[in-house]
């Protein structure tokens, strides 16, 4: 580390190509620190977001005119054109930090993930064993980067997005309301159903028991599962009739039906008619 007027500390820059900019999230820089016992930073604003993980002391964050005391374990964030001002505080060890400062569309909404936002940009007990040995891979993966390649870019993404993996909080329990959840089945139906997904798979997924699921999912959507999961194959097989020149087996198989009988018979019970003659009335 070198030493500077409050820190002993190490700085690494990190230049984005286009590579990295296609993806929503790229490094920008990072460093690692050794506190001063006048140590001090700012009032200062930044034009990116900075993850700073406390590993060692105490310090204390000024932002938007409140405080907060942060030490080992606890980590925050600054958000880009706010004024943040932090120093040391007394501890039994002196301040060691390491940060990482990110950028990108998706920079936002995974920090808002990880339960980090502007009006509160801190979370105590954060850094976990995990988190931290995810933090130090990042760090040092963009030391070794001397110059961008398309093979380093993709390296640090994977790290990143696994940093902020290692940062989620864990999940609340699951809202007594349905429309909370029913709402994610129904994604996870509109998804998978040409894969030949089942009621008992949707109702793994929800986490509940497959005849509480039938019951709510029919008092909400006004649909039993399975009728929900033929509707959503016969109207694929109705579109991919009129607007492909696919075959009908071809389209059977597409669906998740194992064979063309098959799905001939559920596509003339559905509509009526044979998968032929609706393409022929269609065209």
């Amino acid at each position: 580390m070198r030493e500077y007027d409050y820190e002993y500390a190490d700085f690494i820059y990190y230049t984005p190509g286009e590579l990295d900019k296609s993806t929503g999230l790229w490094p920008v820089r990072a460093g690692r620190c050794l506190a001063k016992p006048h140590y001090k930073v700012g009032p200062k604003r930044i034009e990116c977001y900075s993850l700073h993980f406390v590993r060692e002391g105490k310090l204390r964050l000024e932002h938007e005119g409140r405080e907060v005391e942060l030490g080992k374990g606890d980590l925050f964030c600054l958000f880009p054109d706010r004024a943040y001002y932090y120093d040391m505080l007394p501890a039994e060890r002196p301040l060691e930090m390491s940060w990482l400062a990110v950028d990108g569309g998706s920079a936002r909404q995974l920090l808002e993930l990880a339960g980090l936002t502007e009006e509160k940009p801190f979370r105590k007990e954060a850094v976990s064993e995990q988190a931290a040995k995810a933090a130090d891979a990042a760090i040092d993966a963009l030391e070794l980067v001397q110059r961008w390649r398309p093979a380093a870019a993709l390296e640090l993404q994977g790290l990143l997005y696994g940093l902020f993996s290692a940062l989620m909080p864990a999940e609340p329990e699951q809202g007594t309301e349905p429309a909370h959840w029913i709402r994610e089945c129904e994604e996870y139906m509109e998804l998978h159903a040409s894969e030949g997904i089942t009621v008992q798979q949707v109702a793994e997924f929800a986490g509940v028991h497959r005849s509480y699921f039938t019951q709510v999912f029919t008092g909400e959507t006004g649909l039993p599962p399975m009728k929900y999961l033929q509707k959503i194959r016969m109207d694929k097989a109705k579109r991919l009739l009129i607007e492909t020149d696919a075959s009908v087996t071809e389209i059977a198989l597409s669906l998740g039906y194992p064979n063309l009988y098959s799905f001939t018979r559920a596509f003339k019970m559905y509509y009526k008619e044979s998968p032929l003659a609706l393409r022929k009335t269609r065209a």
